[in-house]
């Protein structure tokens, strides 16, 4: 079986989270053929493997969104007017509008992307959405944008791709994009795994954001959780990872007969059997995060609560354990940071490590993320018998307290994102809980356990790859 997975801004060019549980799937699958979709954003940001890929990879098929910087004008568009009104659905984000997105990406009867944007069917439609949308703003700015937003879509769908057994998309958006015009060309089974909500997350970086004008905000919004929706319609099965993206997606119009969940799972064997030799820093503790140096992962939250803490705890350390060249300049943001507060004597950042050798040493690992999904460091570091302190994202509140009636003991503390106080008070009562922390340790390593191992979450997939290609 050949299974094509289609991954946006991830694998084997970055490391962690999803790039990961990408690496264990198709290592864990040697009996399948993987061809690996990445779309990135420019080739820059292509330039070397993270990962060593698995023999059975056989290729990686790049495509680059900023490439349609280079486009010219080309072939006009020889649509039917059938065919042009279903593309225009597409356009104005009508519900159910993803059957044209084959003629969208067909370059024959579409065109020539610029050409398309051009021409007279489409200019009028500009035209009369810009009439009733909004008549009182710039019509230059409104052309710009809808060119911004529909030509890397364009070009991306007019890209060619392998032809696979199975397409396997791990998010919506652009991959999710993608991996529904190749279902309904090729008619082969179409899965979706969701590690996060792709257009809650965009929604949430566009509301923030600068570079959106705020009266397009709305547009760029509408836009993610259109793609999103047409991925749901289209996909033979949509997966999340725990209840809480579940929901979302049910919300989001996902039907309940196409959803599951299929939690992580991590190597329990290797991780559970490591020594626990904490407390290295004699009297004081040892905290750790396991975290790529990006500005999702809210590094600053977490040396302020580290500037509040140690006023409460002597000889306290803190090892930041991740990649840093996803974003150097927040990184360096990070490095000025901690000299401004004065936590060069306390705080470390490790770079890349062999968790294996570090774990074993720390008594307590924190997560300040403002967004996740289900992370795998957070099970790892349960399985290593380590407490946590983490943000309440995702599934966090979940891995650490249980799911269910069934699923009972703490396993850390959850504290409100952007809070450095609330974290702050949770390492000081860390600290001066030993016990407290031993017995979380054990909670969390029972839980991983029985729900979170790796052959769970395989066999999970082993099957369903089978399932949907019979």
């Amino acid at each position: 079986m050949k299974i094509a997975l289609i991954v946006e801004g991830s694998y084997p060019y970055v490391s962690g989270g999803v790039a990961n549980w990408i690496q264990m799937l198709v290592s864990a699958m040697p009996e399948h053929e993987f061809e690996i979709i990445a779309i990135s954003s420019s080739r820059k940001e292509a330039s070397s493997y993270k990962y060593k890929l698995p023999p059975n990879i056989s290729g990686i098929h790049d495509v680059f969104m900023m490439d349609y910087l280079s486009l010219e004008e080309g072939k006009p568009p020889r649509l039917t007017k059938k065919e042009a009104a279903s593309c225009l659905e597409w356009f104005a984000f009508q519900k159910n509008s993803e059957q044209s997105i084959p003629c969208i990406a067909d370059s024959i009867r579409l065109g020539n992307p610029i050409s398309f944007m051009k021409s007279e069917i489409f200019w009028d439609f500009l035209v009369a959405s810009y009439e009733q949308e909004m008549p009182n703003h710039s019509f230059n700015s409104y052309f710009w944008t809808w060119r911004s937003m529909y030509l890397p879509a364009i070009y991306l769908l007019q890209q060619s791709y392998p032809i696979a057994d199975v397409y396997h998309a791990v998010s919506t958006g652009y991959a999710g994009l993608i991996a529904t015009y190749l279902r309904l060309k090729h008619k082969k089974p179409f899965l979706l795994t969701e590690h996060g909500v792709y257009a809650r997350e965009r929604e949430e970086e566009i509301l923030k954001s600068v570079w959106v004008d705020p009266p397009f905000k709305k547009r760029w919004i509408a836009y993610f959780y259109h793609m999103s929706q047409g991925a749901y319609h289209t996909a033979d099965r949509t997966i999340s990872l725990y209840k809480g993206t579940h929901q979302i997606q049910l919300e989001l119009g996902l039907q309940a007969e196409k959803a599951m969940i299929i939690p992580n799972g991590i190597d329990y064997h290797r991780l559970s059997v490591l020594p626990r030799h904490p407390g290295t820093s004699g009297g004081g503790i040892v905290f750790g995060a396991l975290v790529r140096l990006v500005p999702i992962k809210d590094i600053k939250t977490m040396l302020y609560a580290v500037r509040l803490a140690s006023h409460d705890i002597p000889d306290m350390r803190l090892w930041i354990m991740g990649p840093t060249d996803e974003d150097p300049d927040y990184y360096q943001e990070c490095v000025a940071l901690t000299r401004n507060l004065h936590l060069e004597e306390i705080v470390t950042f490790m770079g890349k490590v062999t968790i294996d050798e570090y774990l074993p040493k720390i008594d307590a690992l924190i997560l300040s993320s403002i967004s996740e999904g289900q992370p795998l460091a957070v099970l790892e570091g349960m399985a290593a018998g380590i407490p946590w302190i983490c943000t309440e994202v995702g599934s966090c509140r979940e891995l650490l307290e249980g799911k269910d009636e069934h699923d009972v003991g703490i396993a850390g503390y959850v504290v409100p994102p952007v809070n450095p106080k609330a974290m702050s008070e949770a390492m000081v009562k860390m600290y001066s809980l030993p016990d407290e922390r031993a017995y979380m340790g054990q909670v969390g390593r029972n839980r991983v356990e029985a729900y979170y191992q790796i052959d769970h979450f395989i066999d999970a997939y082993r099957q369903l790859y089978d399932e949907v290609v019979t």
